[in-house]
């Protein structure tokens, strides 16, 4: 038995990134916390909650997919919900209903559905900040001083 301690091998720090290469085909459901490059045949779903997903040349992708940032090189057949940005390449190819906050098509590219372009939600403030005195002074003003103040106006132009 050997007295040098085992230590499991770490994932590839400098791609972050899985890979389905050109010659593998899948069926089912893919879920990552990494981002992800596809170059093979995928059929199903592809979810990436906060990564982002690579369609390479040669990936033929049948899914409906929900990922943060979404790149198509290849050939995407599905509904397709990138929470930031969508960028379908040149000769990419791809049929299905578009949901974005940030969309790019660039010339040559096939592009077929519909497209609904959002807002991107903003960030939940970490620190809240108490009101500004000046803020707190309006608010303790009558709302009804003002009021009063103008009916008399009214009332002394009508008589």
């Amino acid at each position: 038995m050997s007295t040098i301690p085992f230590k499991a091998p770490e994932p590839d720090k400098a791609s972050g990134q899985a890979t389905i290469g050109k010659a593998v085909k899948i069926n089912g459901q893919i879920y990552s916390k990494e981002d992800l490059y596809v170059d093979g045949d995928v059929e199903g779903t592809i979810e990436l909650e906060k990564h982002r997903l690579t369609i390479g040349p040669n990936g033929k992708v049948r899914c409906n997919i929900s990922a943060r940032e979404v790149v198509i090189l290849g050939n995407c057949q599905g509904n397709i919900d990138a929470t930031e940005k969508l960028d379908v390449r040149k000769d990419a190819r791809v049929v299905g209903d578009l949901k974005t906050a940030r969309l790019l098509i660039e010339d040559g590219a096939y592009f077929k559905g519909s497209i609904d372009v959002v807002k991107p939600e903003p960030p939940n403030p970490v620190l809240s900040f108490p009101p500004r005195p000046q803020a707190m002074a309006a608010a303790a003003t009558p709302a009804n001083s003002h009021s009063a103040a103008m009916a008399g106006e009214f009332g002394e132009a009508r008589g």
